[in-house]
C-alpha cells in the first residue's frame, strides 16, 4: 500500500472514530485532502537549510547588520498538530559574505513546515545562519499565536508568544540593543 493510501485510510479511521460517516458527501475527498495539505505543510523536511542558504552567498565588505523583519510563517505544534502563526526577524551582522534576501524567507519557511515547537524553530534558524553563512553574529526573534492554546486547553484567545535566539555579537549589548530597538520600531513605510 502507497504512503497516501495508508494516510488517507488513517483519517478516514479518525473520521469514523469522532462519529463521521467518512462516504457522506462533503467527506468523501476529504482524506485525500488531508493527506495532500499534511504533505504541503511538512515539505520542510525533504528541504536542506545549508543548500538553501549557500546558493546564493556573495562576497561583500559589508559588515553592518542586515535584518529581514516581519517574515509570515505557518506552522504546526507537535503536540497537538494545530497551526502555529507567526512572524520571525531575523538579522545578521556579515563577515566576508552576505546571502540573498530571499534566502532568509525561505530558510523560515523551511523550518516552519515541520512540526515544531516555537523555541526548537528559533534555535534552528539562528544555528543554520551562523553554520552556513558564518556572520559575525545573529539574532532570531519569533512572535506567534499557537491554535493548541487558543482553540483548546487555556483558550486565551490572542495571547503571544515571543522567543529568541543570539548568537555572536549579537549576544553584546549594544548590538543586541539595536536589533530590538529595529524589530519594535514601527513600520515608517509600507509598500
Amino acid at each position: 500500500m502507497s504512503k497516501s493510501k495508508e494516510f488517507e485510510n488513517s483519517v478516514k479511521k479518525m473520521l469514523e472514530i469522532i462519529g463521521e460517516d467518512p462516504n457522506r458527501e462533503g467527506l468523501i475527498k476529504t482524506p485525500h485532502r488531508v493527506y495532500k495539505a499534511f504533505e504541503f505543510m511538512t515539505k520542510g523536511y525533504k528541504q536542506d537549510p545549508k543548500e538553501v542558504l549557500n546558493e546564493a552567498l556573495f562576497e561583500s565588505s559589508n559588515d553592518e547588520m542586515v535584518l529581514i523583519k516581519d517574515i509570515e510563517f505557518y506552522s504546526m505544534c507537535e503536540h497537538h498538530l494545530l497551526p502555529i502563526i507567526g512572524r520571525a526577524h531575523v538579522a545578521y551582522i556579515p563577515d566576508g559574505k552576505v546571502v540573498g534576501l530571499s534566502k532568509i524567507p525561505r530558510l523560515v519557511e523551511v523550518f516552519a513546515r515541520r512540526l515544531q515547537i516555537q523555541e526548537q524553530m528559533t534555535e534552528q534558524i539562528a544555528d543554520a545562519i551562523i553554520n552556513t553563512i558564518k556572520p559575525k553574529g545573529v539574532g532570531v526573534v519569533i512572535q506567534a499565536r499557537h491554535m493548541c492554546m487558543e482553540m483548546r486547553g487555556v483558550e486565551k484567545v490572542n495571547s503571544t508568544t515571543t522567543s529568541s535566539a543570539l548568537r555572536g555579537m549579537f549576544r553584546e549589548g549594544k548590538t543586541r540593543s539595536e536589533f530590538l530597538d529595529f524589530i519594535n520600531a514601527p513600520q515608517s513605510m509600507r509598500f
